[in-house]
């Protein structure tokens, strides 16, 4: 899991260990895969009309910044425990919410980074609206985030519970 402050960066040892690897990767193997690719375009020709030489090189452009934010957060990172199950939102949580205290109309959620986000359940950032507005609220408390129109709105915190992947 990951908490963002003052440009530090919490990270659990398993989170960590998956980015250093996808760095090592990208830095490595990767980089050697797209030099290939590019060179073996750059010897078909004209450049200028060379599809398979520009998707290269864009490519590579991704690449090499997907290289500069890892390596930004991993410099920035501080590698601990999963938060304690106290019940209290923070990065790190499962929580569970009910909108306008409907207890019908519920969402549960990773509060995460988006480095952490995956297709097994939604993730929002301690930075988003609803993520700044729950943070540091125990279960049962009420909270209010601003939506995206301006309009605020109310949620009423019902579960939180360390991520345990």
């Amino acid at each position: 899991m990951t908490q963002t402050s003052d440009n530090v960066t919490w990270l659990t040892q398993e989170a960590y260990n998956q980015l250093k690897a996808e760095l090592e990767y990208l830095s490595g193997p990767a980089r050697t895969e797209i030099a290939k690719k590019i060179e073996a375009a750059r010897e078909e020709g004209d450049l200028r009309e060379n599809g398979g030489y520009h998707a290269a090189k864009e490519e590579q452009g991704k690449q090499e910044l997907r290289v500069r934010q890892l390596t930004q957060l991993l410099d920035n990172a501080k590698v601990g425990e999963a938060p304690a199950d106290d019940g209290i939102v923070e990065p790190g949580m499962v929580v569970t919410i009910a909108f306008d205290g409907d207890e019908d109309d519920t969402l549960t959620f990773l509060m995460a980074s988006r480095e952490y986000a995956s297709s097994d359940i939604e993730t929002y950032s301690p930075q988003s609206p609803l993520g700044v507005g729950v943070n540091g609220k125990k279960v049962g408390d009420e909270a209010e985030y601003e939506l995206p129109n301006g309009k605020k709105a109310m949620v009423k915190i019902l579960e939180a519970k360390p991520y345990t992947g």
